[in-house]
């Protein structure tokens, strides 16, 4: 069985319905777009069951390259969901120039990101016993930056290091960047908006540590689906 799904790059494009009837016409699938909740709750869905009851009220990050999900809650279910457009790809477009980049446009994403943010404050500001967890790519990248050149025994990626490694990032060139372990070519680019995202999460709402979950959207939906089919 086959599941598509589309996610912020199809369901923001003025074109998205000319785009999934071409593709479910050629490829004869059935297309289907997600909203930014969904994604949300489906990550979610998916590092509960990786992390297990145990692991209490659960805070779950996904930055993507269109936008960042987060979703909290103590049960299987999340409590609050919501997505914001601070996806890696989306602010290396469009706040950051020249290479190295510049101070002045990455104060300038600094800046948006921080706004962004503000309105969640209510949401997660008391988020103080609980697990941290981010999924996909761009935590896993950080964590393993973390690991090789701050020599952090400890998994995940704490407050300090995200500090140090998003300005060490963020003073390389593109080139630089494409010769750390674990970055392609295509993430080079957009791993410094990455690390600011995460950086300012973790200022802003004191988080402490974040830990890296190997189940994202992907394992989010075929989870949902098995449930669905027993």
């Amino acid at each position: 069985e086959l599941l598509a799904f589309a996610t912020s790059a199809i369901r923001e494009a003025v074109n998205s319905n000319e785009v999934i009837d071409h593709v479910n016409r050629e490829c004869g699938i059935d297309l289907q777009v997600l909203s930014g909740e969904e994604e949300a709750r489906f990550t979610f869905l998916a590092a509960r069951r990786w992390l297990g009851w145990s692991a209490g009220d659960l805070l779950v990050l996904d930055i993507g390259g269109g936008s960042l999900e987060i979703a909290r809650g103590a049960e299987e279910v999340a409590s609050f969901t919501t997505s914001v457009m601070l996806g890696a790809g989306r602010l290396t477009r469009s706040y950051l120039e020249n290479d190295p980049f510049s101070e002045k446009s990455l104060k300038r994403l600094t800046n948006h990101i921080e706004e962004t943010l503000i309105p969640l404050q209510d949401s997660l500001s008391n988020f103080k016993n609980g697990l941290a967890v981010g999924t996909s790519k761009t935590f896993r990248t950080l964590e393993k930056l973390c690991a090789e050149f701050l020599s952090k025994k400890q998994g995940g990626i704490t407050r300090d290091s995200i500090n140090e490694i998003a300005v060490g990032l963020s003073k390389m060139s593109v080139k630089e960047r494409k010769n750390l372990p674990g970055i392609s070519e295509t993430r080079a680019n957009q791993i410094v908006a990455g690390a600011f995202v995460a950086r300012q999460i973790m200022n802003q709402f004191d988080i402490n540590l974040i830990h890296t979950c190997p189940w994202a959207l992907r394992e989010g939906i075929v989870l949902r689906r098995m449930d669905w089919l027993s």
